[in-house]
Protein backbone atom coordinates (compact mmCIF):
# COMPACT_ATOMS: atom_id res chain seq x y z
CA UNK A 1 0.00 0.00 0.00
CA UNK A 2 1.64 3.29 -0.91
CA UNK A 3 1.57 5.97 1.75
CA UNK A 4 -0.50 8.34 -0.42
CA UNK A 5 -3.30 5.83 -0.66
CA UNK A 6 -6.21 7.00 1.47
CA UNK A 7 -6.83 4.48 4.19
CA UNK A 8 -10.59 4.80 4.40
CA UNK A 9 -12.51 2.41 2.22
CA UNK A 10 -15.83 3.64 0.91
CA UNK A 11 -18.38 1.34 2.66
CA UNK A 12 -16.81 1.64 6.11
CA UNK A 13 -16.46 5.33 5.76
CA UNK A 14 -20.12 6.39 5.64
CA UNK A 15 -21.15 3.87 8.29
CA UNK A 16 -18.44 4.92 10.74
CA UNK A 17 -19.26 8.60 10.27
CA UNK A 18 -22.84 7.99 11.36
CA UNK A 19 -21.88 5.82 14.33
CA UNK A 20 -21.88 7.73 17.63
CA UNK A 21 -18.39 8.14 19.17
CA UNK A 22 -17.97 5.55 21.90
CA UNK A 23 -16.93 6.75 25.34
CA UNK A 24 -14.00 4.81 26.79
CA UNK A 25 -11.48 5.05 29.60
CA UNK A 26 -8.97 6.77 27.30
CA UNK A 27 -10.78 9.33 25.18
CA UNK A 28 -7.81 8.95 22.79
CA UNK A 29 -4.29 7.59 22.51
CA UNK A 30 -3.10 11.12 21.67
CA UNK A 31 -2.40 13.10 24.84
CA UNK A 32 -3.73 16.52 25.80
CA UNK A 33 -1.67 19.19 27.55
CA UNK A 34 -3.87 21.80 29.22
CA UNK A 35 -2.63 25.21 30.38
CA UNK A 36 -4.01 26.03 33.82
CA UNK A 37 -4.89 29.65 34.53
CA UNK A 38 -7.57 32.06 35.74
CA UNK A 39 -10.45 30.05 34.24
CA UNK A 40 -9.11 26.61 35.14
CA UNK A 41 -7.54 26.62 38.57
CA UNK A 42 -10.26 25.52 40.99
CA UNK A 43 -10.15 21.91 42.22
CA UNK A 44 -13.55 21.36 40.60
CA UNK A 45 -12.58 22.58 37.10
CA UNK A 46 -9.17 20.83 37.20
CA UNK A 47 -10.90 17.57 38.23
CA UNK A 48 -13.23 17.88 35.25
CA UNK A 49 -10.24 18.62 32.97
CA UNK A 50 -8.54 15.42 34.21
CA UNK A 51 -11.71 13.39 33.68
CA UNK A 52 -12.07 14.89 30.18
CA UNK A 53 -8.59 13.65 29.24
CA UNK A 54 -5.90 16.15 30.26
CA UNK A 55 -2.73 14.26 31.22
CA UNK A 56 -0.19 17.10 31.44
CA UNK A 57 -0.81 20.44 33.15
CA UNK A 58 1.16 23.38 31.78
CA UNK A 59 2.09 26.36 33.94
CA UNK A 60 2.89 29.38 31.80
CA UNK A 61 5.14 31.91 33.53
CA UNK A 62 4.66 34.63 30.92
CA UNK A 63 1.95 35.91 33.27
CA UNK A 64 1.01 35.34 36.91
CA UNK A 65 3.50 35.09 39.78
CA UNK A 66 4.91 31.99 41.47
CA UNK A 67 2.41 32.25 44.31
CA UNK A 68 -0.54 32.22 41.89
CA UNK A 69 0.83 29.14 40.10
CA UNK A 70 1.61 27.41 43.40
CA UNK A 71 -2.03 27.70 44.51
CA UNK A 72 -3.14 26.25 41.17
CA UNK A 73 -0.66 23.39 41.54
CA UNK A 74 -1.87 22.56 45.06
CA UNK A 75 -5.40 22.37 43.61
CA UNK A 76 -4.12 20.08 40.86
CA UNK A 77 -2.69 17.71 43.50
CA UNK A 78 -6.06 17.55 45.27
CA UNK A 79 -7.81 16.94 41.93
CA UNK A 80 -5.39 14.09 41.08
CA UNK A 81 -6.17 12.37 44.41
CA UNK A 82 -9.88 12.95 43.92
CA UNK A 83 -10.08 11.60 40.36
CA UNK A 84 -7.26 9.01 40.65
CA UNK A 85 -5.95 10.26 37.27
CA UNK A 86 -2.19 10.74 36.89
CA UNK A 87 -1.05 14.13 35.60
CA UNK A 88 2.42 15.53 34.84
CA UNK A 89 3.58 19.13 35.34
CA UNK A 90 5.14 21.30 32.64
CA UNK A 91 6.84 24.62 33.41
CA UNK A 92 6.80 26.96 30.41
CA UNK A 93 9.52 29.64 30.36
CA UNK A 94 9.16 33.22 29.14
CA UNK A 95 12.34 33.16 27.04
CA UNK A 96 13.46 36.10 24.91
CA UNK A 97 9.96 37.58 24.62
CA UNK A 98 9.67 41.17 23.38
CA UNK A 99 6.93 43.05 25.22
CA UNK A 100 5.23 46.44 24.96
CA UNK A 101 5.40 48.13 28.37
CA UNK A 102 2.03 49.78 29.02
CA UNK A 103 2.13 50.89 32.67
CA UNK A 104 -1.24 52.64 32.59
CA UNK A 105 -3.11 49.67 31.05
CA UNK A 106 -5.16 52.22 29.05
CA UNK A 107 -6.30 51.08 25.59
CA UNK A 108 -4.07 52.51 22.81
CA UNK A 109 -5.70 53.22 19.41
CA UNK A 110 -3.37 52.90 16.42
CA UNK A 111 -4.37 54.37 13.04
CA UNK A 112 -3.45 52.83 9.67
CA UNK A 113 -0.94 54.85 7.60
CA UNK A 114 0.33 56.88 10.58
CA UNK A 115 3.73 56.49 12.28
CA UNK A 116 4.55 54.98 15.69
CA UNK A 117 7.94 54.94 17.44
CA UNK A 118 9.15 51.82 19.30
CA UNK A 119 11.44 53.05 22.08
CA UNK A 120 13.55 51.09 24.60
CA UNK A 121 12.89 53.82 27.21
CA UNK A 122 10.55 51.91 29.54
CA UNK A 123 9.89 55.00 31.66
CA UNK A 124 7.95 56.68 28.84
CA UNK A 125 4.16 56.63 28.67
CA UNK A 126 2.63 54.33 26.02
CA UNK A 127 0.63 56.42 23.49
CA UNK A 128 -0.69 56.12 19.92
CA UNK A 129 2.57 57.55 18.61
CA UNK A 130 5.11 55.97 21.02
CA UNK A 131 5.31 52.45 22.44
CA UNK A 132 8.01 51.61 25.04
CA UNK A 133 9.43 48.07 24.71
CA UNK A 134 11.56 45.85 27.00
CA UNK A 135 14.52 45.39 24.62
CA UNK A 136 17.24 47.92 23.85
CA UNK A 137 18.74 46.03 20.90
CA UNK A 138 15.79 46.31 18.48
CA UNK A 139 17.32 49.23 16.55
CA UNK A 140 20.47 47.14 15.93
CA UNK A 141 18.47 44.09 14.84
CA UNK A 142 16.11 45.59 12.24
CA UNK A 143 16.44 47.54 8.98
CA UNK A 144 14.08 49.58 6.82
CA UNK A 145 11.40 47.39 5.19
CA UNK A 146 11.34 44.71 7.95
CA UNK A 147 7.96 43.52 9.23
CA UNK A 148 7.01 43.67 12.91
CA UNK A 149 3.87 42.08 14.28
CA UNK A 150 2.37 43.41 17.47
CA UNK A 151 -0.42 41.46 19.13
CA UNK A 152 -1.92 40.18 22.31
CA UNK A 153 0.10 37.49 24.04
CA UNK A 154 -0.61 34.17 22.30
CA UNK A 155 -1.39 36.06 19.12
CA UNK A 156 -5.13 35.78 18.86
CA UNK A 157 -5.01 36.68 15.21
CA UNK A 158 -7.91 39.05 15.77
CA UNK A 159 -7.29 41.99 13.46
CA UNK A 160 -8.95 44.44 15.82
CA UNK A 161 -6.36 43.88 18.54
CA UNK A 162 -3.18 43.31 16.53
CA UNK A 163 -1.15 45.38 14.07
CA UNK A 164 1.40 44.85 11.34
CA UNK A 165 4.16 47.46 11.28
CA UNK A 166 6.72 48.21 8.59
CA UNK A 167 10.07 49.60 9.72
CA UNK A 168 10.57 53.03 8.08
CA UNK A 169 13.81 54.17 9.73
CA UNK A 170 16.07 53.64 12.73
CA UNK A 171 16.85 56.74 14.84
CA UNK A 172 19.47 56.00 17.49
CA UNK A 173 17.82 53.38 19.73
CA UNK A 174 14.34 54.17 18.42
CA UNK A 175 12.60 52.39 15.54
CA UNK A 176 10.10 54.42 13.50
CA UNK A 177 7.34 52.29 11.93
CA UNK A 178 4.43 52.72 9.55
CA UNK A 179 1.17 51.22 10.88
CA UNK A 180 -0.40 48.95 8.23
CA UNK A 181 -3.87 48.40 9.79
CA UNK A 182 -6.01 50.21 12.38
CA UNK A 183 -6.49 48.49 15.74
CA UNK A 184 -6.84 49.14 19.46
CA UNK A 185 -4.27 47.63 21.84
CA UNK A 186 -6.38 46.85 24.91
CA UNK A 187 -5.36 44.53 27.73
CA UNK A 188 -2.21 44.04 29.73
CA UNK A 189 0.21 42.01 27.68
CA UNK A 190 1.33 42.81 24.14
CA UNK A 191 4.09 40.89 22.40
CA UNK A 192 6.29 41.96 19.54
CA UNK A 193 7.42 39.57 16.87
CA UNK A 194 9.99 40.62 14.27
CA UNK A 195 9.81 38.37 11.22
CA UNK A 196 12.98 36.34 10.59
CA UNK A 197 15.34 38.54 12.63
CA UNK A 198 17.72 37.23 15.32
CA UNK A 199 16.92 38.76 18.72
CA UNK A 200 20.09 38.91 20.78
CA UNK A 201 18.64 37.83 24.13
CA UNK A 202 19.45 34.63 26.07
CA UNK A 203 16.99 31.75 25.56
CA UNK A 204 17.01 31.19 29.32
CA UNK A 205 17.05 34.70 30.86
CA UNK A 206 17.70 35.31 34.60
CA UNK A 207 13.99 35.76 35.19
CA UNK A 208 13.36 32.18 33.99
CA UNK A 209 16.32 30.81 35.95
CA UNK A 210 14.89 32.36 39.12
CA UNK A 211 11.53 30.61 38.54
CA UNK A 212 13.14 27.25 37.71
CA UNK A 213 15.49 27.28 40.71
CA UNK A 214 12.65 28.12 43.14
CA UNK A 215 9.22 27.05 41.87
CA UNK A 216 10.60 24.37 39.54
CA UNK A 217 12.82 22.73 42.16
CA UNK A 218 10.22 22.93 44.91
CA UNK A 219 7.66 21.15 42.72
CA UNK A 220 9.99 18.69 41.00
CA UNK A 221 8.62 19.56 37.55
CA UNK A 222 8.45 16.76 34.95
CA UNK A 223 8.91 18.91 31.85
CA UNK A 224 10.56 22.21 31.05
CA UNK A 225 9.17 23.84 27.93
CA UNK A 226 12.01 25.96 26.56
CA UNK A 227 10.46 28.92 24.73
CA UNK A 228 12.05 30.28 21.54
CA UNK A 229 14.64 27.48 21.25
CA UNK A 230 16.94 28.53 18.40
CA UNK A 231 19.83 26.01 18.49
CA UNK A 232 21.06 22.75 19.98
CA UNK A 233 23.30 24.87 22.20
CA UNK A 234 20.19 26.44 23.80
CA UNK A 235 19.04 22.99 24.93
CA UNK A 236 22.51 21.99 26.16
CA UNK A 237 22.78 25.17 28.26
CA UNK A 238 19.33 24.61 29.76
CA UNK A 239 20.30 21.02 30.59
CA UNK A 240 23.54 22.13 32.25
CA UNK A 241 21.53 24.59 34.30
CA UNK A 242 19.05 21.89 35.38
CA UNK A 243 21.78 19.42 36.33
CA UNK A 244 23.49 22.11 38.44
CA UNK A 245 20.25 22.32 40.42
CA UNK A 246 20.59 18.59 41.18
CA UNK A 247 16.92 17.98 41.93
CA UNK A 248 15.91 18.57 38.32
CA UNK A 249 18.38 16.37 36.49
CA UNK A 250 15.50 14.05 35.55
CA UNK A 251 13.34 16.87 34.19
CA UNK A 252 12.83 16.49 30.46
CA UNK A 253 13.42 19.47 28.17
CA UNK A 254 10.94 20.11 25.39
CA UNK A 255 12.25 22.58 22.83
CA UNK A 256 9.62 25.00 21.65
CA UNK A 257 10.15 25.86 17.99
CA UNK A 258 8.60 29.21 17.20
CA UNK A 259 10.78 30.95 14.63
CA UNK A 260 12.76 30.39 11.46
CA UNK A 261 16.03 30.06 13.41
CA UNK A 262 14.65 27.08 15.33
CA UNK A 263 13.42 25.64 12.07
CA UNK A 264 16.81 25.97 10.33
CA UNK A 265 18.55 24.27 13.29
CA UNK A 266 15.76 21.72 13.80
CA UNK A 267 17.90 18.58 13.43
CA UNK A 268 20.46 19.56 16.07
CA UNK A 269 17.69 20.74 18.42
CA UNK A 270 15.87 17.39 18.05
CA UNK A 271 19.08 15.55 18.85
CA UNK A 272 19.54 17.46 22.13
CA UNK A 273 15.93 17.79 23.33
CA UNK A 274 13.67 15.16 24.93
CA UNK A 275 10.71 16.32 22.84
CA UNK A 276 9.53 19.12 20.55
CA UNK A 277 6.68 21.61 20.82
CA UNK A 278 5.63 23.17 17.52
CA UNK A 279 4.46 26.61 18.63
CA UNK A 280 2.39 27.42 15.61
CA UNK A 281 1.23 30.79 16.94
CA UNK A 282 4.61 32.45 16.57
CA UNK A 283 5.72 30.21 13.71
CA UNK A 284 2.72 31.29 11.68
CA UNK A 285 3.96 34.86 11.95
CA UNK A 286 7.60 34.09 11.20
CA UNK A 287 6.77 31.82 8.24
CA UNK A 288 4.47 32.64 5.34
CA UNK A 289 1.10 31.02 6.28
CA UNK A 290 1.22 28.65 3.30
CA UNK A 291 4.47 27.07 4.60
CA UNK A 292 3.34 26.21 8.14
CA UNK A 293 1.74 22.86 7.25
CA UNK A 294 4.91 21.70 5.46
CA UNK A 295 7.03 22.44 8.49
CA UNK A 296 4.54 20.63 10.75
CA UNK A 297 4.59 17.49 8.59
CA UNK A 298 8.38 17.43 8.27
CA UNK A 299 9.01 18.13 11.96
CA UNK A 300 6.49 15.56 13.25
CA UNK A 301 7.92 12.92 10.91
CA UNK A 302 11.45 13.58 12.22
CA UNK A 303 10.25 13.36 15.84
CA UNK A 304 8.43 10.08 15.10
CA UNK A 305 11.52 8.50 13.54
CA UNK A 306 13.69 9.64 16.46
CA UNK A 307 11.10 8.22 18.90
CA UNK A 308 10.71 11.61 20.61
CA UNK A 309 7.34 13.17 21.41
CA UNK A 310 5.98 15.90 19.11
CA UNK A 311 3.45 18.34 20.56
CA UNK A 312 1.30 20.60 18.37
CA UNK A 313 -0.18 23.88 19.67
CA UNK A 314 -2.84 26.40 18.65
CA UNK A 315 -5.54 24.07 17.41
CA UNK A 316 -8.96 25.27 18.60
CA UNK A 317 -8.42 29.00 19.21
CA UNK A 318 -12.07 29.79 18.51
CA UNK A 319 -13.08 27.69 21.55
CA UNK A 320 -11.62 30.41 23.76
CA UNK A 321 -15.04 32.08 23.33
CA UNK A 322 -17.20 29.43 21.64
CA UNK A 323 -18.58 26.08 22.66
CA UNK A 324 -17.67 24.38 19.37
CA UNK A 325 -14.54 24.53 17.22
CA UNK A 326 -14.76 25.65 13.59
CA UNK A 327 -14.79 23.00 10.86
CA UNK A 328 -11.27 24.00 9.87
CA UNK A 329 -10.03 23.56 13.45
CA UNK A 330 -11.62 20.12 13.84
CA UNK A 331 -9.96 19.03 10.59
CA UNK A 332 -6.66 20.53 11.76
CA UNK A 333 -6.68 18.52 15.01
CA UNK A 334 -7.40 15.31 13.08
CA UNK A 335 -4.63 16.08 10.60
CA UNK A 336 -2.12 16.64 13.41
CA UNK A 337 -2.99 13.14 14.67
CA UNK A 338 -2.71 11.66 11.16
CA UNK A 339 0.66 13.42 10.78
CA UNK A 340 1.79 11.54 13.92
CA UNK A 341 1.63 14.10 16.76
CA UNK A 342 1.92 12.66 20.28
CA UNK A 343 0.04 15.41 22.06
CA UNK A 344 -2.08 18.46 21.46
CA UNK A 345 -1.35 21.50 23.62
CA UNK A 346 -4.18 23.85 24.57
CA UNK A 347 -3.17 27.38 25.62
CA UNK A 348 -5.66 30.22 25.73
CA UNK A 349 -8.51 27.70 25.29
CA UNK A 350 -8.05 26.26 28.79
CA UNK A 351 -6.10 29.07 30.47
CA UNK A 352 -8.49 31.97 30.02
CA UNK A 353 -11.14 30.50 27.71
CA UNK A 354 -14.78 30.12 28.69
CA UNK A 355 -14.89 26.38 27.96
CA UNK A 356 -11.74 24.68 29.29
CA UNK A 357 -13.37 21.28 29.94
CA UNK A 358 -15.29 21.21 26.66
CA UNK A 359 -12.13 22.14 24.72
CA UNK A 360 -10.27 19.14 26.18
CA UNK A 361 -13.22 16.84 25.67
CA UNK A 362 -13.84 17.81 22.02
CA UNK A 363 -10.13 17.66 21.11
CA UNK A 364 -10.01 14.18 22.71
CA UNK A 365 -12.99 13.01 20.63
CA UNK A 366 -11.48 14.32 17.39
CA UNK A 367 -8.15 12.63 18.19
CA UNK A 368 -9.95 9.35 18.92
CA UNK A 369 -11.77 9.41 15.56
CA UNK A 370 -8.56 10.21 13.66
CA UNK A 371 -6.72 7.35 15.40
CA UNK A 372 -9.32 4.86 14.14
CA UNK A 373 -8.23 5.60 10.56
CA UNK A 374 -4.52 6.17 11.23
CA UNK A 375 -2.53 4.13 8.72
CA UNK A 376 -0.52 2.11 11.23
CA UNK A 377 0.60 -0.45 8.66
CA UNK A 378 2.29 2.09 6.42
CA UNK A 379 3.76 3.92 9.44
CA UNK A 380 5.20 0.69 10.88
CA UNK A 381 6.92 -0.23 7.60
CA UNK A 382 8.29 3.29 7.22
CA UNK A 383 9.73 3.26 10.76
CA UNK A 384 11.34 -0.17 10.40
CA UNK A 385 12.86 0.92 7.09
CA UNK A 386 14.11 4.19 8.61
CA UNK A 387 15.70 2.44 11.62
CA UNK A 388 17.42 0.06 9.20
CA UNK A 389 19.49 -3.03 9.96
CA UNK A 390 21.05 -4.25 12.10
CA UNK A 391 18.51 -3.04 14.67
CA UNK A 392 19.57 -2.54 18.26
CA UNK A 393 18.41 -5.20 20.73
CA UNK A 394 15.82 -2.90 22.36
CA UNK A 395 14.50 -1.65 19.04
CA UNK A 396 13.99 -5.17 17.68
CA UNK A 397 12.16 -6.29 20.84
CA UNK A 398 9.90 -3.21 20.74
CA UNK A 399 9.02 -3.58 17.06
CA UNK A 400 8.43 -7.34 17.50
CA UNK A 401 6.07 -6.70 20.41
CA UNK A 402 4.02 -4.29 18.31
CA UNK A 403 4.00 -6.58 15.27
CA UNK A 404 2.88 -9.53 17.43
CA UNK A 405 0.15 -7.48 19.12
CA UNK A 406 -1.27 -6.41 15.75
CA UNK A 407 -1.08 -9.93 14.28
CA UNK A 408 -2.93 -11.56 17.19
CA UNK A 409 -5.28 -8.57 17.60
CA UNK A 410 -4.21 -8.08 21.21
CA UNK A 411 -6.33 -5.62 23.19
CA UNK A 412 -3.35 -4.18 25.05
CA UNK A 413 0.46 -4.39 25.32
CA UNK A 414 1.86 -4.55 28.83
CA UNK A 415 5.45 -3.44 29.19
CA UNK A 416 7.56 -3.72 32.36
CA UNK A 417 10.12 -0.94 32.54
CA UNK A 418 12.21 0.86 35.14
CA UNK A 419 13.63 3.74 33.09
CA UNK A 420 10.60 4.03 30.84
CA UNK A 421 12.79 3.58 27.76
CA UNK A 422 11.40 0.22 26.68
CA UNK A 423 7.82 1.50 26.85
CA UNK A 424 8.75 4.63 24.88
CA UNK A 425 10.31 2.47 22.15
CA UNK A 426 7.15 0.36 21.89
CA UNK A 427 5.08 3.56 21.59
CA UNK A 428 7.45 4.73 18.82
CA UNK A 429 6.02 1.98 16.58
CA UNK A 430 2.52 3.40 17.19
CA UNK A 431 0.59 0.22 18.09
CA UNK A 432 -3.16 0.46 17.51
CA UNK A 433 -3.85 -0.70 21.07
CA UNK A 434 -2.91 1.06 24.35
CA UNK A 435 0.46 0.27 25.96
CA UNK A 436 0.24 -0.11 29.73
CA UNK A 437 3.70 0.69 30.98
CA UNK A 438 4.25 -0.84 34.39
CA UNK A 439 7.03 1.19 35.96
CA UNK A 440 8.97 -0.90 38.46
CA UNK A 441 10.45 1.48 41.05
CA UNK A 442 14.15 1.10 41.84
CA UNK A 443 15.66 1.84 45.20
CA UNK A 444 18.61 4.23 45.13
CA UNK A 445 20.61 6.09 47.72
CA UNK A 446 22.71 9.25 47.88
CA UNK A 447 24.39 7.94 51.11
CA UNK A 448 22.02 10.11 53.18
CA UNK A 449 18.66 8.67 52.33
CA UNK A 450 17.03 5.95 50.26
CA UNK A 451 14.58 7.02 47.57
CA UNK A 452 12.45 5.21 45.01
CA UNK A 453 12.76 6.19 41.38
CA UNK A 454 9.80 5.59 39.15
CA UNK A 455 7.28 8.38 39.71
CA UNK A 456 9.13 10.70 37.29
CA UNK A 457 9.37 7.99 34.63
CA UNK A 458 5.68 7.16 34.97
CA UNK A 459 4.57 10.79 34.70
CA UNK A 460 6.86 11.53 31.79
CA UNK A 461 5.11 8.93 29.64
CA UNK A 462 1.88 10.93 30.02
CA UNK A 463 2.86 13.04 26.99
CA UNK A 464 3.55 10.08 24.66
CA UNK A 465 0.86 8.81 22.34
CA UNK A 466 -0.60 5.46 23.36
CA UNK A 467 1.38 5.11 26.59
CA UNK A 468 -0.54 4.75 29.86
CA UNK A 469 1.63 4.32 32.97
CA UNK A 470 0.99 2.61 36.26
CA UNK A 471 3.44 2.40 39.16
CA UNK A 472 4.10 -1.08 40.55
CA UNK A 473 4.42 -1.73 44.26
CA UNK A 474 8.03 -0.98 45.27
CA UNK A 475 8.21 -3.40 48.18
CA UNK A 476 10.50 -5.85 46.44
CA UNK A 477 12.94 -3.70 44.49
CA UNK A 478 15.74 -6.24 44.79
CA UNK A 479 13.77 -9.34 43.85
CA UNK A 480 12.80 -9.30 40.22
CA UNK A 481 12.06 -13.00 40.55
CA UNK A 482 9.56 -14.80 38.38
CA UNK A 483 7.14 -14.83 41.30
CA UNK A 484 7.31 -11.05 41.67
CA UNK A 485 6.90 -10.63 37.91
CA UNK A 486 3.80 -12.84 37.99
CA UNK A 487 2.28 -10.81 40.86
CA UNK A 488 2.98 -7.53 39.11
CA UNK A 489 1.54 -8.90 35.85
CA UNK A 490 -1.63 -9.92 37.68
CA UNK A 491 -1.92 -6.41 39.12
CA UNK A 492 -1.47 -4.93 35.63
CA UNK A 493 -4.08 -7.25 34.12
CA UNK A 494 -6.53 -6.44 36.91
CA UNK A 495 -5.91 -2.75 36.31
CA UNK A 496 -6.59 -3.26 32.59
CA UNK A 497 -9.84 -5.09 33.39
CA UNK A 498 -10.92 -2.47 35.90
CA UNK A 499 -10.53 0.36 33.39
CA UNK A 500 -12.22 -1.66 30.67
CA UNK A 501 -9.38 -2.13 28.17
CA UNK A 502 -9.12 -5.92 28.77
CA UNK A 503 -12.03 -8.41 28.71
CA UNK A 504 -12.07 -12.19 29.16
CA UNK A 505 -10.77 -14.21 26.17
CA UNK A 506 -8.69 -11.19 25.07
CA UNK A 507 -5.11 -11.64 24.01
CA UNK A 508 -2.45 -9.53 25.69
CA UNK A 509 1.17 -9.07 24.63
CA UNK A 510 3.62 -8.77 27.53
CA UNK A 511 7.12 -7.37 27.16
CA UNK A 512 9.42 -7.87 30.16
CA UNK A 513 12.96 -8.61 31.25
CA UNK A 514 13.73 -12.03 32.63
CA UNK A 515 17.27 -12.03 34.00
CA UNK A 516 19.30 -10.34 31.27
CA UNK A 517 16.91 -11.25 28.46
CA UNK A 518 13.97 -9.30 27.13
CA UNK A 519 10.99 -11.52 26.42
CA UNK A 520 7.84 -10.89 24.39
CA UNK A 521 5.01 -13.29 25.20
CA UNK A 522 1.38 -13.57 24.17
CA UNK A 523 -1.15 -14.59 26.77
CA UNK A 524 -4.78 -15.47 26.26
CA UNK A 525 -7.06 -14.66 29.16
CA UNK A 526 -9.50 -17.13 30.66
CA UNK A 527 -12.87 -16.04 31.99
Amino acid sequence: MNSNHLLLEEPIRMASILEPSRPSYFPAMTKIVGTLGPKSRSVEVISRCLMAGMSVARFDFTWGDAEFHQETLENLKIAIKKTKKLCAVMLDTIGPELLVVNKSDNPIPLEADSLVVLSPDEEKEATSSLLPINFSGLAKAVKSGDTIFLGQYLFTGSETTSVWLEVKEVKGDDVVCLIKNSAVLAGTLYTLHVSQVHIDLPTLPDKDKAVISTWGVKNNVDFLSLSHTRSGQDVRQAREYLSKLGDLNQTQIFAKIENVEGLVNFDEILQEADGIILARGNLGIDLPPEKVFLFQKAAVYKCNMAGKPAVVTRVVDSMTDNLRPTRAEATDVANAVLDGADAILLGAETMRGLYPVESISIVGKICGEAEKVYNQDSYFKKTVKYVGEPMSHMESIASSAVRAAIKVKASVIICFTSSGRAARLIAKYRPTMPVLSVVIPRLKTNQLRWTFTGAFEARQSLIIRGLFPMLADPRHPAETTTATNETVLKVALDHGKAIGVIKSHDRVVVCQKVGDDSVVKIIELED
